[in-house]
């Protein structure tokens, strides 16, 4: 039985409101990419609203940043999605629908198995992150850490 989850946010500034046409291909695409994650191997969690999406929700000052999270068994799980899916395919046209993000857009950190992070926890981590780099508590996939056993959650 796994101990550790990996939790995950990413964030992103649309280019124009979810009812533009210059984002509707992206918005069309949400049901079927969320699908996906659902289906994929390591795939546990995902944040979402009664829309089926997380696109309604709105943490931050500015309502164009939308949010994602969701938790995994494994940062290769997660890895494999993100890079080697059809989400690649999405993400390599992210500046079409996104505007260039200054600063940190994602953050990856350990939850105990079956925690279910709220977004006050997820925007806590992605702050951690920007404010002092990567930790324990708060990775990237380029510098990531194995969950401590040791740490208290």
């Amino acid at each position: 039985m796994r101990e550790y989850d990996l939790a995950q946010l990413n964030i992103g500034r649309l280019v124009a409101p979810t009812d533009s046409p210059l984002v509707a291909e992206f918005m069309e695409a949400l049901d079927a990419v969320n699908a996906l994650a659902d289906e994929s191997p390591g795939f546990v969690w995902r944040f979402q609203t009664d829309e089926g999406n997380a696109t309604a929700e709105r943490p931050f000052p500015d309502d164009t940043i939308l949010v994602n999270f969701s938790t995994w068994t494994s940062v290769e799980a997660l890895s494999d999605y993100v890079y080697r899916s059809v989400h690649a395919e999405y993400l390599r046209r992210r500046r079409e629908w996104f505007e260039r993000f200054e600063g940190v857009g994602i953050v990856l950190w350990w939850v105990p198995a079956g925690h279910r992070p709220t977004i006050d926890e997820a925007i806590e981590r992605l702050e951690q992150l920007r404010l002092i780099g990567p930790t324990p508590l708060a990775f990237t996939f380029r510098h990531r850490f194995e969950p401590d056993v040791e740490r208290p959650t």
